[in-house]
């Protein structure tokens, strides 16, 4: 099994990387300069490595990045910027659900996934889009809050 070059297209551009076969997304990301995909437990067991693939919320560390190629790939730095924040961003910043923020553009990324498919989620539907997350600072409710005040906000500014 020799390395390959893939194409993939992460926060609307394309940009290529030389990988073997068993290269997971994860991986494949960090070598192309994304960061902001976190690396956690490697077993997909907290979420920290979370993006978006065609718009679904997926572990990048059990996702081989071959399998990616053609497909719109998503991280939180795609969704907004420290000048226009995405809705969940600013609401995970200004209602506490940010500490120690490893574990924060997974929640976002899974937020967003449910956000996208249910505009207007209740606790419970917020706790089961959550739970492949885990966080040791906040507690979660914080967070949970965050995502709440986010689809509100969402959901004013579409209605406008």
């Amino acid at each position: 099994m020799t390395d390959r070059t893939i194409t993939l297209r992460v926060n609307g551009s394309e940009g290529t990387v030389t990988v073997p076969p068993h290269r997971t997304l994860l991986e494949a990301l960090r070598q192309m300069g994304h960061i902001d995909v976190k690396r956690g437990c490697e077993k997909g067991d907290c979420g920290a490595c979370a993006v978006l693939v065609d718009g679904m919320a997926i572990d990048s560390c059990l996702t081989l990045a071959w399998t990616c190629e053609g497909r719109e790939i998503t991280t939180v730095a795609g969704l907004g910027t420290a000048a226009d924040p995405h809705p969940l961003q600013d609401a995970f910043m200004n209602g506490g659900g940010v500490q120690c923020g490893y574990c924060t553009p997974g929640m976002i990324i899974a937020a967003k996934s449910l956000l996208d498919r249910e505009p207007d989620p209740d606790e419970d539907a917020i706790r089961l889009a959550l739970s492949g997350n885990l966080c040791r600072c906040t507690g979660y409710t914080k967070i949970f809050d965050a995502v709440a005040t986010a689809a509100a906000t969402l959901r004013a500014r579409d209605a406008t």
